[in-house]
């Protein structure tokens, strides 16, 4: 009796240490999330996007020019040409600064690059990006109002039960999936299978994107435009080794808003229509503000 008895308290005391463990591994994700968020290229910088035109773009803070941007800047930074996708920027001297250097004529990358060209001035940076077949520059502001009044995130309590194991099943071959975006643009993106797994007594089907060796999901739950973003949330998880069949780690208490709940000059990507979970996942973050 003595025997069960430590027995017992022993496996009580393991449970109680893989919880609290387990806790800090939530909240210690949530200080890394918050941070980046708030950091000088998180999203809570995103101040502006500026669709270019086919030929000449002016840019800087007067208001006569093409792009406007906010005081910081020079009033003339100088003219974006856009021709057929190519991006060349002209500037004015010494108003910019190109990868920490004084900027001269130059193509800029995109962001659909891997390797943008950054256009630097005072506390603002912009890039030129690509978003199906438009491009645009997107400006981020160091000293932006979203930063500046960052609240802090909310979420549901953490709960263990929403950590589930999910089995992976390869397509084969590999098949595109139509993933809509924010800006009614629909693109096709690379699934290498699908997540089944079981939650609240049903059994549930997601299809992941492959980003680099790593799954990422775009999903919208039963909470949606409730208690958490309507337009849905995103969740990570790892590639299973090889990439063949078995099993991943879905930790919904890691599900996040994507950036569009927090700046309206985000172009995020919507959970096709395979992701609309018939369940409430009651875990993860909460709705941001309003």
């Amino acid at each position: 009796m003595l025997l069960q008895t430590v027995f017992a308290c022993l496996t009580l005391t393991i449970l109680q240490t893989i919880g609290t463990n387990y806790q800090a591994e939530i909240q210690q994700w949530r200080r890394n999330r918050e941070a980046q968020l708030a950091a000088e290229d998180g999203w809570l910088t995103l101040a502006g996007l500026f669709w270019l035109k086919e030929g000449k773009n002016s840019i800087g803070s007067a208001p006569s020019n093409d792009i406007v941007l906010p005081s910081a800047a020079p009033p003339k930074l100088g003219v974006l040409e856009f021709h057929a996708g190519v991006t060349t920027f002209h500037p004015e001297p010494g108003a910019v600064t190109l990868q920490g250097k004084p900027a001269n004529p130059e193509i800029l990358k995109p962001d659909t690059s891997g390797a943008p060209d950054i256009l630097r001035v005072r506390n603002l940076s912009m890039m030129v990006i690509k978003r199906g077949e438009r491009y645009g520059i997107r400006l981020r502001d160091n000293n932006s109002e979203l930063r500046r009044h960052f609240t802090g995130l909310k979420y549901y309590p953490v709960q263990p039960d929403y950590r589930v194991r999910a089995r992976f099943v390869p397509y084969s071959p590999p098949k595109l999936i139509a993933v809509p975006n924010m800006l009614g643009q629909t693109e096709n993106q690379p699934s290498p299978g699908y997540l089944e797994f079981s939650l609240h007594g049903q059994v549930l089907r997601l299809d992941p994107i492959l980003e680099d060796n790593s799954l990422f999901l775009i999903f919208k739950d039963a909470t949606a435009g409730k208690e958490t973003y309507p337009a849905g949330r995103f969740l990570d998880t790892e590639m299973p080794g090889g990439g063949s069949s078995g099993e991943v780690v879905l930790d919904f208490n890691k599900a996040y808003n994507p950036p569009c709940a927090f700046t309206p000059y985000a172009t995020c990507p919507l959970p096709p229509q395979q992701n609309m979970l018939p369940v409430s996942i009651e875990a993860g973050e909460l709705r941001y503000g309003h």
